[in-house]
């Protein structure tokens, strides 16, 4: 974070940065008592520490309950594996689906700071719901006498999936909202502040993978070894700190006004260009309905200018003759602002932006499920210690944690001298390089298996089925990539979505942002399904079967690295299309 006021000089000599410090943000945030916040005692990196100390702590919390939840399910609620698995994975999604409802009450209604404040309170509750279900004798179901595990009765169910679903609701109020309210403390519209906020969603990423590197290890032995409700109360505690951290910064923010329920504006630029169908769209731009204030008509957003794509939704704000005769503009079911058609053509505009995240995340599912399948085959063990597969994720995270201060000190200044972006790279060439970098993933998840392979049918190995005596240490290269493929993709999706997002729609599409990790895990699940349908149609043991020594799991890299190559052509030529918005 130091290097940003390092960088800032060559910057001012390239003009790429105004030197004119300006007194108040501009960008129509407010301060606590909600006056024009004043630069020097608001905001910026002063504001941040809070943030990304509540982001870190939240998430190991979150992580702390995650990461080994279906171990628990198996050993305390005594669940069988596929229920469990279930369990984890309804759970899961529902954890990426919970933020459309934290983003729309924080855009529409309350704010990101209310939505974080009273959606963290209820994630609170969660976590200690939870833990006193691991850790009151009467809440926790009796532990197995010989083969025998009794069953967990209604209420210790009830106790135990209520916290976790309370948890999920919380996350889901959290998630959409905290990046987006750190990137807040950022004016906009001062060019210096715009290359402190590019920094920053890269050490908000970088917070996050500290808290997951301590709850994967750390709080898995402990939870393990020392009792579930200390391993379950650990997190609990975090994420009282977490809020702690989050209110004690309260002074230093700047805030963001909510401007309406964004659902209800786009409904109404459907509805009212439908009504005008018949109306033909003026040439001159100039003559489409906008306020004449220097703010647009909704709270807390800048105005947009005019584009010309989609021009059918432009008849929402052409002015008829009836309201021009009658002066009344007020019913935005009928006459919409500029402003608000762009909202929804900006919308449309990323949605093949969007979609490539769908592919990327079912790329980044294989970490947790077939990377660890690839490792179980392999020999894990060093010396006398046996590695756990699974634990092996944890050199994605110290490749993130690694690759992020490289990043934001030596690519960013190195790139900048290239591209002349103040940034390094626009988050669309971000994106995109990180789409490169998880091909470069499966390619070499997929050379490790062909290798694996070829000795294990040396080895005559085939049909046994055995480990086959070479490292899973040499899947780390594959994890490697994998991080760095993160770091370019999911924190240029982090800053694509705040940045090209409309003013009053912030929170709602980071929400949409982690809406493709849903379904990239759900686009995962569908691709196994139909490998393994297709492949063992005649018989045959297919790509991925129980004996991985007789299957080609390497086939099923390579279409995911063939599929990523698709998606990859398809963004680039959406990116090459693709118009920034241009706020006044």
């Amino acid at each position: 974070m130091g290097s940003v006021e390092e960088e800032e000089a060559p910057l001012i000599e390239q003009g790429l940065i105004s030197q004119e410090p300006k007194l108040y943000a501009e960008d129509g945030s407010v301060d606590l008592h909600g006056n024009p916040p004043l630069k020097e005692k608001t905001g910026n990196w002063k504001a941040c520490p809070f943030i990304l100390g509540n982001e870190c702590c939240e998430r190991l919390a979150y992580y702390g309950i995650a990461g080994n939840l279906i171990t628990y399910l198996t050993t305390k609620l005594h669940q069988g594996n596929v229920s469990a698995a279930r369990n984890v994975t309804t759970w899961q999604g529902t954890c990426y689906l919970t933020p459309l409802i934290g983003a729309v009450l924080a855009d529409a209604y309350w704010g990101r700071y209310w939505t974080i404040a009273c959606f963290s309170g209820i994630y609170f509750i969660g976590m200690s719901a939870l833990t006193l279900s691991a850790s009151v004798p009467a809440l926790k179901p009796a532990e197995c006498i010989g083969g025998f595990c009794p069953s967990a009765t209604p209420a210790q169910y009830a106790m135990f999936f209520g916290g976790l679903y309370l948890i999920a609701l919380g996350t889901g109020g959290i998630k959409p909202c905290v990046s987006s309210f750190g990137a807040d403390q950022f004016d906009d519209t001062d060019s210096r502040e715009r290359v402190r906020k590019a920094s920053f969603f890269n050490w908000f990423y970088f917070s996050i993978n500290i808290g997951a590197l301590v709850s994967s290890s750390l709080l898995v032995w402990i939870q393990e070894n020392r009792g579930w409700g200390l391993g379950f109360g650990i997190p609990t505690v975090f994420m009282g700190l977490a809020i702690v951290s989050f209110f004690f910064g309260t002074p230093l923010y700047r805030f963001q006004k909510p401007g309406g329920s964004p659902i209800t504006r786009i409904s109404q630029v459907v509805v009212a260009s439908f009504r005008k169908s018949t109306l033909r769209v003026p040439e001159d731009a100039a003559l489409l309905y906008e306020t004449q204030d220097k703010n647009s008509a909704i709270a807390g957003s800048r105005k947009i200018e005019h584009t010309d794509d989609c021009q059918y939704l432009d008849k929402a704000a052409v002015i008829s003759d009836e309201e021009s005769k009658s002066g009344d503009f007020s019913n935005s079911w009928r006459l919409c602002t500029v402003t608000q058609v762009e909202e929804l053509k900006i919308l449309i505009r990323m949605f093949p932006i969007w979609a490539s995240g769908i592919i990327f995340s079912a790329v980044y599912a294989q970490m947790s499920t077939m990377f660890v399948q690839q490792g179980r085959a392999m020999d894990c063990k060093i010396g006398s210690f046996q590695i756990p597969p699974a634990a092996l994720g944890t050199f994605d995270t110290a490749s993130v944690i690694i690759w992020v201060p490289l990043y934001d000190r030596f690519i960013v200044p190195l790139a900048r001298r290239f591209t002349g972006v103040d940034k390094g790279f626009t988050e669309i060439q971000r994106m995109g390089v990180g789409l490169f970098v998880s091909v470069l993933c499966m390619a070499a998840a997929a050379i490790i298996e062909i290798i694996r392979l070829r000795l294990a049918n040396e080895l005559g190995l085939v049909e046994s089925g055995a480990p086959v005596p070479i490292s899973v240490l040499w899947q780390i290269p594959q994890y490697f990539i994998l991080g760095a493929a993160e770091v370019f993709y999911f924190i240029g999706q982090l800053e694509f979505f705040y940045d090209q997002s409309p003013d009053a729609m912030r929170s709602l599409c980071s929400a949409l942002a982690l809406l493709t990790n849903a379904l990239g895990n759900y686009l995962s699940s569908l691709i196994l399904t139909l490998v393994t349908y297709f492949t063992t149609m005649n018989g045959g043991q297919g790509w991925i079967s129980d004996n991985l020594n007789s299957g080609h799991l390497d086939y099923f890299f390579w279409l995911l690295a063939g599929l990523s190559l698709v998606n990859m052509a398809v963004y680039f030529f959406s990116a090459a299309n693709y118009k920034q918005k241009k706020a006044s």
